[in-house]
């Protein structure tokens, strides 16, 4: 005779729950029609329909410790069949953000970044940090705009500040995605079965099999259903701008830092419209735009009441869009030669480019990451 197992609800994790996007979760009545619809659930242990049961008992550690809320692509089918309009894809998007919270350190900055009070102090971080890099150039230029063709190295030198503030911002932002990774993977429990993780060539091997036939291609989006969708469009678009604009910096740096060493392969910048690397920038910028115009007004067409709660995925859509728009207006200001606008415009493109980045980790944006590693996980379970 089995054992029975003593419950003890956590009824503010509950509250919790609801508070970050989960707000329709007691409206299930546990017909099973979310995991009966959903096109990439498994067989065994089926989701989401266990992950509303969790979460109505307030189950914190068993959901927050489960790969399968990793899994869902939240093409909305299992929310858009409910009889009851309980939303099971959108508790799974907020089990993820208050996953975010518990898996990287400090915490505070998850805390932070959950509601739009504390927006002051995540912009106020990175402005402060670049205020006072602007004050320490003009002491030294003897003026607070440069006089003379507008360059913004004048400014900001890249050997100087740029480069040593993002080198450290980057690699800080590496190791806390290593150790979230980390306890993430340590986290997942398996039903029923004890799993050896293998050796880390193995890991290695089904990691690029998850990039290449899953994050490379989106190819989930077909599974769900979506893959003619705008959503999938968009999505594309916006991963691959980042892919292209990574290269383009990657090409900068190496330009710059390589041509002190080698004279024949130095990049010097602003580099002329009709370069080859900015060619290429701009048309990463173009995709960047085409990307965001597209999930932004996906996201307005939603449920407005959905729209107007769910802050943490507005905060990180317009963050890249003030990213954006910063980076072309201040190439726009430059070659208009209006040199206080665009000083200031560049500025705020290096506070927005260090928001993106220093708190990679809290957004959704991070979902990248964790994501590719559950996905990497379930293939060492044999599971697809």
């Amino acid at each position: 005779m089995a054992q029975p197992v003593r419950i003890e609800p956590d009824l503010q994790f509950v509250k919790e729950l609801q508070a970050v996007g989960g707000e329709s979760l007691k409206k299930c009545y546990q017909c099973a029609t979310c995991s009966v619809a959903c096109p990439i659930s498994p067989a065994s242990n089926p989701y989401p329909r266990k992950e509303m049961v969790w979460a109505s008992w307030g189950m914190r550690d068993k959901l927050l410790n489960n790969v399968d809320i990793w899994l869902c692509h939240n093409c909305g089918t299992c929310s858009d069949l409910c009889p009851r309009g309980a939303k099971p894809g959108d508790l799974l998007a907020a089990l993820r953000n208050m996953a975010y919270q518990r898996l990287t350190k400090p915490s505070i900055v998850g805390k932070w970044m959950s509601s739009p009070k504390y927006l002051p102090i995540l912009f106020g971080i990175p402005a402060v940090l670049w205020a006072v890099v602007w004050m320490i150039m003009a002491s030294v230029n003897g003026t607070v705009i440069p006089e003379g063709t507008i360059v913004f190295g004048k400014l900001f030198p890249g050997d100087f500040t740029i480069d040593p503030i993002f080198i450290v911002t980057f690699f800080s932002m590496v190791g806390i995605f290593w150790k979230g990774t980390r306890n993430l993977i340590a986290s997942f429990k398996p039903e029923g079965k004890t799993l050896v993780l293998g050796k880390t060539k193995h890991w290695i091997l089904h990691l690029v099999d998850v990039l290449r036939e899953e994050i490379l291609t989106h190819s989930k989006f077909k599974d769900c259903g979506d893959d003619r969708s705008d959503r999938k469009v968009g999505h594309m678009a916006v991963f691959y701008s980042f892919i292209i604009l990574m290269i383009v910096t990657a090409i900068v740096a190496a330009g710059h830092w390589g041509g002190k060493v080698i004279p024949a392969i130095a990049l010097h910048t602003p580099m002329p419209l009709l370069f080859p690397v900015k060619i290429l920038a701009n048309i990463g910028a173009i995709m960047l735009v085409v990307g965001l115009a597209i999930l932004t007004h996906r996201r307005r067409q939603q449920d407005p009441e959905k729209t107007r709660s769910n802050y943490y995925d507005w905060y990180l859509l317009n963050v890249i869009w003030f990213v954006t728009l910063t980076g072309i207006g201040a190439q726009l200001f430059r070659l208009a030669d209006i040199a206080p606008v665009a000083y200031f415009v560049y500025y705020l493109h290096l506070v927005s480019v260090w928001m993106l980045f220093a708190y990679l980790p809290w957004s959704k944006l991070g979902h990248l990451v964790y994501r590719t590693a559950a996905l990497t996980y379930v293939r060492m379970m044999g599971r697809r």
